[in-house]
């Protein structure tokens, strides 16, 4: 039995599973008329969430409209996880107790491509009904300049040619704004939900540097330029859900069930999808109150809309001193061990004390309180509940991607914290498992695991401008100042020069202690977690 419209209408094969409760035919047509959310990402993050959360919204009669999909970086995932099963898709919560929760979510009433359907979207960004367009689009999609600090080509493109024929995704979303202007001239919420602290600010950054780029050569006018520098609001946002990629686990389930088509692929771009989504039950969504033209009731669905400092202090709490600086330190040293999955590396008694001392130790006490969350109770949730999950077989390679894009904010901004510290207890020479965490993604680099053994490492977009400036290091031999200094002093990387806080040569020092041989990220690691120096242990 194949995922589908027809299908579902016979309800008595799907026995285990909640179903839309809805008339699927209606909500896509009123919302076709009328869009109120449009989502551009259409990874698995949108739909274990967002598109789930407007299921929620159906269901409960809050709503009649669905939400629309669109997809502007790997479009074949348009092609292999939404058309084929006329935009309908299953959610599998796996908790840790290994019960399932299978849904079929019926609630995307479109799936687009950016650049084949682009007037399409167009369409939908000038209707004065739509509220709000949500992002999941990585880290990465911010940036606007490569490493030499000169504009990646298409950007420079698109500030000498203006609003037309536009070829960045930023230029494309700056454009559209501007046709929305020119249509109804109402007001839109732009709303990342990236997985980085202060996304809306990012993304409004990224937006206003093309905008004033084209005010100033003048491709637009004033008018042109005070709408999308005054009638686009950024919300920031904080949302946490662990969603792996699909599961063939999963697929051997459903497929008992009588799934056909099941079996996760790979697209071109090395995007993991299938008909299904597999994700944990926790999860978290806070949004900055900034929609000028309303917003759908999420908060019906217990999201928190809030100012935007408590936003900012959620996201940076855990961005920053809880479940992101851990994740990054336990997938790192849980590839150069040998671990494949999150669950497993968790219960690694050296992995396990290193990010526990990591986040409570170091990281928290400079770290925010939101105090809608509870900092405490979040890390023990992720450790207990989160991490030890069985059943979400999240792997480190997963979590090691683009991991050039988000030490700056895993572990930057509490080192810059420190260092502006008046306290002397707070003193950067005082670190121990934030150095140790760094020197593990650098040994992580050398692509060798602690048995000396190749590694295959996970894509990233400086993966070989760093690796070039890691040549010549190999096990047993000792890295010197100037070797490691280029990457160490990277404020593009940290957010700081590790060396002018006070935190490069403790760097260097774990470094070498960890390329000393085979076994020797296992040594220095118990060491370090079991150091008699320092009191700070818990």
């Amino acid at each position: 039995m194949k995922l589908s419209l027809e299908n579902l209408e016979k309800k008595v094969n799907w026995k285990g599973y909640r179903l839309p409760d809805y008339d699927i035919a209606d909500m896509r047509a009123k919302t076709k008329a009328e869009p109120t959310w449009l989502h551009i990402g259409a990874g698995n993050i949108f739909r274990a969430f967002p598109a789930v959360l407007a299921q929620r919204m159906l269901t409960a009669g809050l709503t009649d409209k669905g939400i629309i999909c669109c997809e502007a970086y790997d479009e074949e995932i348009i092609d292999k996880a939404f058309r084929p099963f006329d935009n309908l898709s299953i959610c599998v919560t796996l908790y840790a107790d290994g019960a399932l929760k299978k849904e079929v979510v019926g609630s995307i009433a479109e799936s687009l491509k950016m650049s084949a359907e682009f007037d399409r979207v167009r369409e939908i960004f000038c209707n004065p009904s739509l509220q709000m367009v949500s992002l999941t689009i990585t880290e990465k999609a911010y940036i606007l300049r490569g490493p030499d600090r000169n504009y990646l080509p298409d950007v420079q493109a698109d500030m000498e040619n203006g609003p037309v024929g536009c070829r960045s995704f930023m230029g494309k979303l700056a454009c559209l704004c501007l046709r929305r202007m020119h249509a109804c001239g109402t007001p839109i919420a732009l709303v990342s939900m990236d997985n980085c602290s202060n996304n809306g600010y990012r993304l409004q950054r990224a937006m206003f540097e093309i905008i004033n780029s084209w005010f100033q050569h003048g491709k637009i006018d004033a008018m042109e330029f005070s709408y999308l520098t005054g009638q686009v609001s950024y919300p920031r946002t904080m949302i946490d859900k662990i969603t792996p990629f699909p599961s063939s686990k999963i697929a051997t389930v459903l497929r008992k069930d009588g799934l056909d088509l099941v079996k996760p692929a790979k697209t071109e771009k090395g995007s993991w999808v299938s008909c299904f989504v597999n994700t944990e039950s926790p999860q978290y969504l806070l949004m900055e109150d900034l929609f000028p033209n309303g917003h759908p009731p999420l908060e019906q669905l217990g999201i928190i809309f809030t100012s935007g400092r408590i936003v900012e202090k959620s996201m940076e709490m855990k961005a920053c001193s809880t479940l992101n600086p851990m994740d990054t330190a336990m997938a790192e040293f849980g590839m150069l061990l040998g671990y494949e999955t999150i669950n497993c590396i968790v219960h690694d008694d050296d992995i396990r004390t290193f990010i526990t001392n990591l986040s409570h130790v170091e990281c928290m006490p400079l770290g925010a309180d939101p105090g809608v969350l509870d900092p405490d109770e979040f890390v023990h949730e992720i450790l207990t509940v989160r991490y030890p999950n069985p059943y979400l077989n999240d792997t480190a390679a997963r979590i090691m991607t683009d991991t050039s894009q988000k030490v700056g904010t895993r572990y930057g901004q509490i080192l810059s914290n420190y260092y502006n510290s008046p306290v002397p207890m707070h003193r950067v020479s005082h670190l121990r498992f934030i150095p140790l965490a760094i020197a593990g993604w650098l040994r992580y680099l050398l692509g060798v695991d602690d048995n000396g053994e190749p590694m295959q490492l996970s894509p990233d977009p400086l993966m070989e401008s760093l690796r070039g400036k890691l040549e010549g290091i190999t096990l047993g031999s000792t890295a010197t100042y100037e070797q490691l200094y280029p990457i160490l002093s990277d404020r593009t990387l940290f957010g700081v020069n590790l060396f002018e806080i006070g935190c490069g040569d403790r760097v260097i020092e774990y470094f070498n202690e960890l390329i000393a041989g085979p076994g020797a990220v296992r040594a220095t690691l118990h060491k370090r977690c079991n150091d008699k120096d320092t009191d700070l242990l818990i």
